[in-house]
């Protein structure tokens, strides 16, 4: 499985405007609600919401993987956002995230879930940078092209 195959360009949103977490996480759904890719993204947005209050999901050096399991999703839906000048994500090295890769997956299917996170976590490690790429790019397109070219290279 490759995360390139389940990144879809209507999938990546460039020029994200959140400042705040929660602005952060509502901004990500919403473009999936725009994008006909959800229906209810309220229910998303407390789900994702939940999720970090167990801990945050930024790994640190501006990247963060949030994410949920929420019932009607079909097969699994992976969105980049993209944060030029950062949010405040409660980042364990304390820098502003820069690049989301946001992950709803169905619960029934909880071993695909880990499978996905771990090919995201996987990524991000073999590929040094990655984020100053993404940071850099200027369309959906070459997003995808920059993440299809570092799976190769891992």
């Amino acid at each position: 499985m490759r995360l390139s195959n389940i990144i879809k360009e209507k999938n990546i949103l460039l020029e994200m405007k959140a400042q705040k977490k929660d602005e952060a996480l509502a901004e990500l759904a919403t473009h999936l609600k725009k994008q006909k890719l959800i229906n209810h993204e309220k229910e998303i947005i407390e789900k994702l919401l939940q999720r970090e209050a167990l801990g945050s999901t930024a790994l640190g050096e501006g990247i963060a993987i949030p994410h949920c399991k929420a019932r009607g999703i079909k097969s699994p839906i992976l969105m980049v956002g993209i944060s030029r000048n950062g949010v405040n994500f409660e980042s364990p090295d304390g820098q502003p995230v820069k690049v989301f890769f946001l992950l709803i997956t169905s619960p029934d299917d909880p071993s695909l879930n880990l499978q996905i996170l771990a090919l995201i976590a996987q990524l991000v490690k073999k590929s040094p940078g990655l984020k100053s790429r993404l940071l850099a790019a200027e369309d959906v397109g070459e997003v995808l092209e920059i993440i299809r070219e570092q799976e190769e290279k891992a």
